[in-house]
């Protein structure tokens, strides 16, 4: 399902040829194959989220190259990597990044309202989604009405409604407490296992990590050599 090849970025910092290079990522190649959950972990600084940015293309590589389900999507250019996100990528953030003025429901149908999706159908997709994650009777609440576990599952049935087969998560357990994280956890194992979805998930908590088929360490912008953990 995705496929890294030799992958580098850097980011320059100052002006007025005053520049400063840092290097971040330094040749990692990896691959994520369909149906799984792949972990990656690492220090603060070692690479990981500019790692995932660069597969969710908000940021472009200086070097190499990523395939995903097919297509190189880093030689795409904004508009038709947009529409490619929209089809083929979910994602869940640790900071929800759900809007505070619209509802649950309004939240998760979002992502069907920019493919287009006829309000009929939205209607029938969304109360399927909220079902499934267990809030069909919170559809009409605003974030601020939620709990924090709660909020997490509006963001993950807005990353499943538009049914990408890939879903991109960047520590998706850090604003929870210990039970709601376990909650969560499950929830991803059953997501995986009963509908294939694929997860590339980035976190530094072994709990998170263990929920992986496979886990992956970067340690200043590389893959560490047999750093393929834990088998789920």
């Amino acid at each position: 399902m995705i496929t890294i090849n030799h992958l580098s970025h850097e980011f320059e910092i100052g002006k007025n040829g005053r520049k400063t290079i840092f290097p971040v990522l330094k040749g990692v190649s990896l691959q994520v194959r369909k149906g799984e959950i792949v972990t990656i972990v690492g220090r603060s600084g070692s690479g990981k989220s500019t790692l995932l940015n660069l597969v969710s293309g908000f940021i472009r590589p200086k070097q190499g190259e990523i395939i995903i389900n097919g297509v190189q999507t880093s030689t795409l250019n904004e508009a038709k990597f947009a529409d490619f996100r929209i089809q083929q990528l979910g994602f869940i953030f640790q900071s929800f990044q759900l809007i505070p003025s619209m509802t649950a429901c309004q939240n998760i149908e979002l992502p069907l309202i920019l493919k287009g999706v006829n309000e009929g159908e939205r209607r029938v997709r969304t109360k399927e989604i909220l079902d499934m994650v267990g809030l069909a009777d919170y559809q009409d609440h605003y974030p601020g009405e939620l709990s924090g576990g709660q909020q997490q599952r509006v963001s993950i049935a807005r990353a499943l409604i538009g049914r990408p087969p890939i879903i991109l998560a960047d520590e998706p357990t850090g604003s929870l407490d210990s039970d709601t994280e376990e909650e969560l956890l499950t929830f991803i194992k059953k997501l995986n296992k009963d509908f294939g979805l694929t997860f590339l998930i980035i976190t530094h908590d072994d709990k998170v990590a263990n929920i992986g088929h496979r886990t992956i360490e970067l340690i200043d912008g590389r893959v560490v050599e047999g750093a393929v953990a834990y088998e789920a």
